[in-house]
This record gives C-alpha cells, structure tokens and sequence, in this order.
C-alpha cells in the first residue's frame, strides 16, 4: 500500500450518483452464510490433492468514497479444511497501518459451518472475542479465532479496510500458501485519479470486465462531471506458494497486483502528476522526525567513542571499531522498520532497539568521527525486492548505513546482526536496492546491492589409507565471506560439539579429534579452520577399500531433487568451492576404480564443476573446483539447471576403489 504521497485536497460537498451498470454474477463467489453442500462435502483439493485446506474464494471489492478522499475495501474469504494441519487457517490476523488513523477496520463477520445430518450448521463468531492489538507506533493488528473448527468444516469471514487517504491504495495477492480454487478483485476507480497496476500475474485470468459510470460532484453552484472505472479480474484453481530451496521472499513470488497513484486530474483542473521520484521519498525521509529527524541526536557518553574512534589512523580500522562497539552494545529487539519507534537516544539508554535505531546510532557515530557515511534505507530478502519503478517508502523495512569507499567498493553496514563483517553487505539485502541520503548535496539516490566477488571455500585434506579401510589425516578449511559469516555463527550459537557435528554432516563412521579456529573475529582475513580426523570407510573389506574424498563440504547433498520449479532461484551471491586431497595408498594396494577427470559447464556459463583425480606417487591427488558464477537464475531455464546440479552431484559422491593386490 502506498501511504506516504502527500494529500491533496478534492474540492466536494455533494455527491450525485448515475445508475452503475451492475457487474456479471460469478459463479464461483457466493454471498455470506450461504452455501453449497458440495462444498461441505469436499474431502481433497481438485489440483492440489494433498492440500490441508483450500480458499473456496476471496474476493475483494475496492471504491472511493462520497467526497473521493477516502477508499474501502470490502473483502469476503471461505476457506475449507481439510484436515488438523488445515486448522490454523482459522487464527485470523489483520494487520493495518493505524498511524493517524490512516486505516482502521470495520464490519468483521465471521463463521464456522459443519455439515450435520446432512445440513448445513452455522456457529458465528462471538464479537467479544475479536482483539486489537497495537503493533508500534504505526501499524495495529486485529486478530479473531474462528469456533468449532474441525476437518471438514468451511469458515469464512469479511470486514472492511477502510483507508482516510485516496492514496492509500490496498494490494490484492490472488496467490496463498495454501491453494485458492478462485480469488477475485473488483476495482471502481474514478478517472481523477491514474494508478498504475503492477501486476505480477502469471496464470490465465478466469475473470476479466471492463466498464464505466458517468458521476459528477457538486461543489456550490459548480457540478463537475467524472467517470468511474470499473474492472474485475479473476483468477481460478492457483497452486498453493512452495517454500522451495534458494527462493527469494513470498512476496517476490507471489501472483499478486499492487497500485501506485501515478497522476490526479483535479476538478476543473489542470493533470496534477504525482509520479515520485526516489529524491521526492528521500525528502520525506529527511522531514520525517522518527528518521531524518534522528540522524544528529546525541546519545550519552558518546564523547569517549568518538575519542578512541578519532585517534586511528585507518580509515577501514577506525569503521571496523565503531561497528563492532554499536554491535556488541546493542541488542536487536527483531523488529524490522525504515523509521524508529521510541528514538535513538532512548534504544540506546535501553541497550535495544529496533533495526532503522541501532543503525542510525551507528550512523551518527561515524559521521561525528569523521567518515563519510550515510542513511540509507533497504529491504531485507524476507520483505521482497525493491523495484526501481515503484517509488514509495512502502518497498523499505530497515535503515542501515552506507559509505561508499572508492568508485567500485562501498560498504552497507547493519549492527543489528551479531555476526555481521563491516565490509560485507548483509546477505538478507543482497539481490536488491537501498536508497542513501547526502542532504548536505541533495543527493537522494539508489544502490543496487550485490556482491561482485564469489564467496569462497575451500578443503585441503592429507591423509593415510589404512589397509582394512581406515582414514587418519588432517584438514584445513578456509572460508571467506559469507562462508566464513555462516561459520562463526553457527559455532558461537550451537557451541563447538554440535559444531562438529555439523562439519561431520552427522557421519558416524567421521570422528574429529581436534579443531583449531583462527581468525574468528578478525573480518579482513579468512577463517581458518584445522582439524586431525579418522574416518572408518564404509563397505570396506579385506579386499576392497571405497573412499569418498568429498569430505567437510557444504556439497554432500543436492538441494534441488524436484523436476518442476515455481519459483526463480537465488543463492544471494556467487561461490567458489574447491576440494584438494591427497590420500595415500596403503601397502599392498592399488587403484581398481579412479572416477574420470572431467569439466562441464552450463550452456550460459553460469555452474561450472570440474575433477581431476589421478594416482602419483603412491597416493591419489584429488582436485574438485564448484562454480556458481551468477546468483540469480530463473525458474524458466530450470530443466538444464537441474540436470546439471543431478549430475554434478552424482560426480561430487562417486567413490574411489583401490584393491589389495
């Protein structure tokens, strides 16, 4: 929803209405409280057979009030379930943007009908058992639980959204999590007033009109005459939205329509065009007191700081110290906003602090010690992606900062992640955009936010095959980037056994008998990890001995084992993997089976995997390099992608046999 374009004011004091032409009955929608006993006798899905509960329908209805200053939302759901897995669909929650009393909701009505000796038995929701709930400062949430739910049941329920601004313009997603047998949107949007639909729509519409009223508005003596659009667009039997490996945010994915009030064409007028710019909701974020108006508030005993800070030298020593002291001294409370909720100063006394409070803390530390650093504001993955044509605050959940360093390099700094590096952009911002802020130059600018250089790791291991089918050796893993990030935060949150564990990928045949880490806390150097290890090879006998050389690795099992993709892929980032090895040959043994010496490459380059295993010396030298060179890939290449990773994978666990002579 769009709330942030300033109001303009529509000259109305009385209202005339033309006779609309009424819209085509559908079918698949059915007034409140009445309703089939097909659909009470329903057991599965029709298209998602293994569904724990299905929208029967939703349908929304969107129109502007008497005077056009404010806008409604009627919205009627029935959802059939299943079974007990499909019982939560029944825990409602409305989440509305209640600063201002920009929105609020109205009109809730809500039911359960079971089927009950062969007729339909509606239980209606009790109105006191109907919560609002204050979120923050801005957003308020009303939450109900539908009774007598039990599979087999159908709920449903309606309410209106109603919004004081003509801006505020509500999303529609036709797309759920679970399956949706129709969902319909119905828009009445009078021709004063362009928005823009940006739709992401994949499936075929099932539903689509068009038509138009004439109306007028009197103001005094003056009528003046406009004409409402009206347009229905409906979509039928949509696959529920898979969390598969590697997808970007549900809101990314989701088959939804969203508006953006692009101009207004004032009574009597001239056209009034209200296509923002990123430098006009860099403003507003400016003249915003719970942001810009943050960005120089002092914070106690912040002189002592900006002391220590001021005395190094390096510029990147001097970031990296002030990074780390907001990060160890604040605690995230998981809360995720582009504006502060009770201020910096106030989450610093507090020592927590939501994500946009501890980031602009950091910020004013900075800039007070002479970097050149500024607010901007991003979207985290889970949010959804920023689109560079949809200017609107709306897009953005955190504020963070950026300094940029020359003119390739910049760093986006978040404290709010315990294990963050300061010149690592976090990998939830990856893949997106951020908007920084130089109001000293009027700068308000956009950042696409990638990382250029893969993150890489790589194994090393030396060791001795014992006759019988032993492994005793050693490993050196060294991880770089996001790599050596996930690694230091698994090991100080699970501690260093379950840590083991995990390099051990729970092989109980693997023993690990000591680890040394280095450079855990140091973010400019790789972390180093060395560990003594022996290993039991299994299926080995007297005779023969098969030795897997993919060890410690992130690789041992292929993430992507479904055929069919909804969803495009995104690793965040580029990688690099490279496994090295020498193993040598117990007495008394040779090489039976050597898998082949190999390279393949994506047709677009964009996975490579190439392994040169060979005999030397009385030991077996193994090379395994993996390549990811793009982070993103689409949904629509997916049957190449997926032979290839198929395949790779089968080569990445081929085994070596040596045999006793």
């Amino acid at each position: 929803m769009n709330k942030f374009l300033p109001v303009f004011v529509l000259c109305a004091l009385c209202f005339s209405v033309k006779a609309q032409t009424p819209a085509a009955t559908v079918t698949t929608t059915q007034p409140f409280g009445k309703i089939d006993n097909a659909d009470l006798e329903l057991k599965a899905c029709d298209f998602e057979k293994d569904a724990n509960a299905e929208v029967l329908f939703e349908k929304g209805n969107v129109y502007f009030g008497a005077d056009l200053l404010t806008i409604t939302e009627e919205i009627h759901k029935r959802v059939k379930i299943f079974n007990d897995n499909g019982k939560s669909e029944a825990d409602v929650h409305l989440k509305f943007y209640s600063g201002d009393r920009l929105e609020y909701i109205t009109g809730i009505q809500a039911e359960t009908i079971n089927l009950v000796g062969g007729k339909p038995e509606i239980i209606k929701l009790d109105k006191k058992l109907i919560y609002t709930k204050i979120i923050d400062k801005r957003w308020s949430e009303v939450s109900f639980t539908l009774p007598n739910v039990k599979p087999g049941c159908v709920i449903e329920y309606k309410y209106n959204l109603n919004a004081n601004s003509f801006t505020d313009f509500p999303d529609w997603d036709f797309q759920e999590k679970i399956p949706v047998r129709y969902s319909e949107l119905k828009t009445s949007i009078p021709d004063v007033f362009y928005f823009r639909a940006n739709t992401h729509i994949t499936a075929p519409l099932a539903t689509r009109s068009n038509t138009t009223d004439s109306r007028s508005l009197l103001d005094g003596s003056q009528t003046y005459s406009y004409n409402v659009e009206n347009d229905v667009r409906g979509i039928a039997n949509i696959h529920s939205l898979p969390d598969e490996p590697f997808m970007s945010s549900y809101h990314d994915n989701v088959q939804a329509i969203r508006f953006q009030l692009v101009s207004i064409k004032p009574m009597g007028g001239f056209v009034k065009s209200l296509s923002d710019t990123w430098a006009k909701v860099g403003g507003r974020l400016i003249d915003d007191e719970d942001f810009g108006g943050q960005l120089k508030r002092k914070v106690n005993g912040e002189e002592v700081i900006i002391t220590k800070a001021k005395a190094i030298k390096s510029t990147d020593e001097r970031i990296a110290y002030l990074f780390n002291a907001v990060k160890t001294a604040m605690k995230w409370n998981g809360d995720d906003r582009w504006y502060t909720n009770d201020g910096t100063y106030r989450a610093w006394e507090n020592k927590t602090g939501n994500s946009t409070e501890i980031n602009l803390i950091l910020y004013h530390l900075l800039k007070q010690s002479g970097i050149e650093a500024y607010p901007m504001v991003v979207s985290t993955r889970q949010h959804g992606k920023v689109q560079p044509f949809y200017t609107s605050l709306v897009q953005f959940n955190r504020g963070v900062v950026y300094i940029p360093v020359d003119t390739v390099t910049n760093y986006i700094l978040d404290a709010t992640g315990k294990y963050n590096m300061y010149n690592e952009t976090p990998e939830e911002l990856l893949n997106s955009s951020g908007l920084y802020i130089d109001k000293a130059k009027n700068i308000y600018d956009m950042v696409l936010l990638k990382k250029a250089a893969p993150a890489r790791e790589s194994v090393f291991i030396t060791a001795d095959i014992k006759a019988g089918g032993k492994l005793e050796g050693t490993a050196q893993i060294s991880s770089s980037s996001y790599n050596k990030i996930n690694a230091v935060e698994r090991y100080k949150k699970d501690g260093e056994k379950k840590y083991i564990d995990f390099l051990r990928n729970d092989d109980n045949n693997l023993k690990v008998a000591s680890l040394k880490i280095e450079n855990m806390e140091v973010d400019s150097l790789p972390l180093m990890q060395k560990l003594d290890f022996n290993l039991e090879l299994a299926g080995s006998d007297e005779t023969y001995i098969y030795l897997n050389p993919n060890l410690f690795t992130p690789l041992k099992l292929n993430p992507f084992l479904s055929e069919n993709r909804m969803t495009d892929i995104d690793f965040g980032y580029s990688r690099n993997y490279s496994i090295n090895g020498i193993y040598k040959i117990p007495a008394g043994y040779k090489a039976d089976a050597l898998p082949k010496s190999i390279s393949m490459t994506m047709p677009d380059k964009s996975f490579g995997f190439k392994r040169i295993i060979a005999e030397q010396d009385g030991s077996i030298i193994v090379r395994y390099s993996v390549s990811y060179n793009v982070a993103e890939y689409s949904k629509e290449s997916y049957a190449d992608f997926f032979a290839f990773f198929k395949k790779m994978h089968e080569m990445l666990n081929e085994v070596i046999v040596l045999k006793k002579s």
